[in-house]
């Protein structure tokens, strides 16, 4: 939301490239930051729920992924997109051609790629996780009841075969 904005309001592209990248750097280190409380929560929980500790949890693994995915965000490709943008005066007088633009645009659709695979893996885990609370919580409400196995994350309905 913030980019399409700075990008109408600002008076060059350059400037809100600048801005937009400066934000994204911080947005990442937030997202290090929960990811990490929200993976030794999880494994924490787990613990409590099943009595073993288990790391290699699908749950844990994918958010294990979106970690590993926005350190290569924050750490390779943002430096090099934030390079390349301050080699090139201003963007939008550099011919598409250029190899530097061409550089730049490349690493742009990495870091959107990389960007769009952290927020899948976030929406399964978000999912994942929701049906781990109403399997614990089946017995709180017994409309949702789930049949919970151990061995077993993708839970059912009762009564449905």
């Amino acid at each position: 939301m913030v980019a399409p904005v700075s990008f109408s309001v600002l008076p060059t592209r350059h400037v809100a490239g600048a801005l937009v990248g400066s934000m994204l750097s911080k947005l990442h280190w937030i997202g290090l930051g929960a990811g990490l409380v929200f993976l030794s929560t999880s494994i924490t929980y787990s613990y409590f729920q099943t009595g073993t500790v288990r790391v290699l949890a699908l749950p844990h693994l994918l958010i294990s992924l979106m970690l590993i995915l926005t350190l290569i965000s924050q750490l390779a490709v943002l430096p090099k997109m934030a390079a390349l943008r301050a080699s090139i005066s201003e963007m939008d007088s550099v011919s598409t051609n250029d190899p530097l633009r061409v550089q730049f645009n490349t690493l742009h659709e990495w870091f959107t790629r990389l960007e769009a695979g952290i927020l899948g893996l976030g929406l399964i885990v978000v999912y994942l996780t929701a049906r781990r609370m109403l399997c614990a919580r089946s017995t709180i409400l017994p409309s949702l009841a789930l049949e919970c196995t151990p061995m077993s994350w993708c839970a059912r309905r009762k009564g449905i075969r």
